[in-house]
């Protein structure tokens, strides 16, 4: 069985110039970064190629600029999430 790998971002409009990786990890910790994402209804998106060259960045670091299309994908996706999820508990 392959290990979970797991990456956590955070973006800050107003004080980040591009996301950050929070953390990082495989096996245990990568469990523990989902189910913690999971516990605060963070949306998750798998994307396999992506968490492999996002662990390759330090932790509290900027993601490069050779990632920001990749990672806009992932941020239009949860915030089209998000929306969503408003919506049904709005209803």
């Amino acid at each position: 069985m392959e290990e979970k790998k797991a990456v956590a971002l955070k973006y800050d409009r107003e004080k980040d110039n591009a996301p950050r990786v929070v953390a990082k990890g495989k096996g245990y910790i990568g469990e523990k970064i989902i189910q913690i994402a999971k516990e605060h209804n963070i949306p998750i998106k798998e994307d396999p190629i992506l968490v492999e060259a996002l662990s390759k960045v330090e932790i509290n670091q900027e993601i490069p600029p050779e990632l920001y299309q990749a990672v806009a994908e992932v941020l239009i996706y949860i915030y089209r999430k998000t929306s969503q999820l408003k919506k049904r508990q709005n209803s």
